[in-house]
């Protein structure tokens, strides 16, 4: 007996229709297997948070440059990653799927970029060279997030996001361990200063990127739609495709954007900005306050670099440790007090982290932000895709990353001044800044009204969705 259901946003209007249909339960092995994609394109996420930013300063970038430099990673996405929720929206082959051609073209690009990546021999190369990553990031993870939204019934979607998480966790402590490791067995250079043990890092992430996405993509089906998404799917293309009608529609999807979603927007703005100080200082904060040094030349900034790879690492252990337990939190305490707790445990984190001068004590404090960065990855989204229709998924999860990327762009144009107006050149308080802004996110996330859980249609029968409004 079929159980599927039909919520529409607007009389009558297809394009815009929640289906709650009666979905399949996963196993655990199946929803691993279904994320382990994520895997490799976190890898390569996790060389751009630890190795670009040295291999900048390496080419001669002074510390106030590194947010322009860093410009690729807000604009890809915030142009990329809705145009392809969008289209992915309308998109349906019987062969290839719906979500699962963009994420594989995706991570090809990524495989062909990390291989490139340690070759540059000038700023102008390594800028190109990570505007293309980013490109073929975004185009990899959007599709990702909606592909999970797709395949999972209700009471599954808090495993399959914090699955997510885990292998967030997983691919970036390996970029950030293979750093150190590497470094330690391979010596030389390239004529332009870049360490011959950055290849061995940037090859494996070539490696796993494509690997991963493939076992994924050849293991995990995608659920064929209903008639009811068929119609609204054919409906999109009935009107005509190219990018003119993507932008319209998601220009649409943000006037008609629940209250709840815009008010984490504001969440985001705070919590985004405070991690991508983080991720740009965090090197140079090592090296001043455990190895007293700013000279990027040095043997000493080097062995910062690859500690710092051991400290990302560090964190993103304690994120894949933690994920799981998350969801029975959420489902206990709700996701918007879980997310607050765990943004306040990074803020912490991050304030203690630039007074430590012992190299093993700076990774106590950053456990907080471990914690944080897997609710980050997988928390909101529990209650974000209670709050929009279902064949909407795509252009929602697109602007989302809206969301993500508008902070860092902002941060990308405005932190260069504030590093030299107000907080002295001083990497470390860069550091404690990011701190502030992430206790200001969990302060806000008290603002929002969390969405109802929303039953199995086993539990309830046919039921709408929460999304049209």
């Amino acid at each position: 007996m079929s159980s599927d259901a039909v919520a529409t946003q607007g009389e009558g209007n297809l394009q815009h229709t929640t289906i709650v249909r009666q979905k399949p339960l996963m196993t655990m092995p199946q929803i691993l297997i279904m994320n382990f994609g994520f895997f490799g394109i976190q890898y390569s996420f996790g060389m751009q948070q630890t190795a670009v930013n040295p291999i900048f300063q390496k080419l001669g970038a002074e510390g106030h440059a590194l947010p322009l430099l860093n410009l690729a990673g807000p604009i890809t996405g915030l142009l990329i990653q809705p145009m392809i929720g969008a289209m992915s929206d309308r998109t349906w082959s019987p062969r290839w799927g719906r979500r699962k051609p963009f994420f594989l073209i995706g991570a090809l690009g990524c495989s062909i970029c990390l291989f490139l990546f340690p070759f540059v021999s000038a700023i102008w190369m390594a800028v190109l060279l990570l505007w293309l990553l980013d490109a073929s990031n975004n185009t990899a993870m959007e599709p990702y997030r909606a592909f999970i939204a797709d395949k999972l019934p209700p009471s599954q979607l808090a495993k399959g996001f914090l699955a997510q998480s885990f292998f967030t966790g997983f691919g970036i402590t390996l970029a950030n361990i293979s750093l150190f490791v590497f470094q330690k067995i391979i010596s030389g250079g390239t004529d332009a200063g870049i360490p011959y043990w950055v290849f061995g890092s940037f090859m494996l992430g070539a490696v796993c990127s494509i690997g991963s996405v493939l076992i994924s993509v050849l293991r995990t089906p995608e659920i064929p739609p209903t008639p009811e998404e068929l119609a609204a799917i054919q409906a999109k293309k009935a009107e005509g495709g190219g990018v003119g009608k993507a932008i319209a529609e998601i220009k649409e999807a943000i006037v008609e954007m629940p209250t709840e979603l815009r008010k984490l927007a504001l969440v985001y703005l705070f919590q985004w900005y405070a991690l991508a100080c983080y991720w740009q200082f965090v090197t140079a904060s090592l090296a001043k306050s455990v190895w007293n040094t700013t000279d990027t030349e040095s043997a000493a900034f080097d062995e910062a670099v690859g500690w710092t790879g051991l400290v990302n690492g560090w964190y993103n252990i304690v994120t894949f440790s933690v994920a799981f337990a998350l969801v029975a939190f959420a489902r206990r305490r709700g996701a918007k007090m879980v997310h607050s707790a765990c943004l306040l445990l990074a803020a912490i984190g991050l304030v203690i982290f630039p007074h430590l001068d012992n190299k093993y004590l700076v990774f106590i404090p950053i456990i907080g932000f471990g914690i944080a960065w897997a609710s980050i990855m997988g928390v909101p989204y529990i209650m974000a895709v209670r709050m929009i229709p279902s064949t909407r998924y795509g252009v929602y999860m697109g602007i989302i990353n809206m969301m993500i990327v508008i902070p860092m762009l902002i941060q990308s144009l405005t932190f260069g001044t504030i590093y030299s107006s107000v907080l002295g050149d001083n990497p470390n308080n860069a550091i404690m800044f990011a701190g502030v802004f992430l206790a200001i996110a969990a302060l806000v996330m008290q603002w929002i009204k969390e969405p109802p859980i929303v039953r199995d249609v086993d539990d309830v029968g046919a039921m709408p969705m929460a999304g049209g409004h």
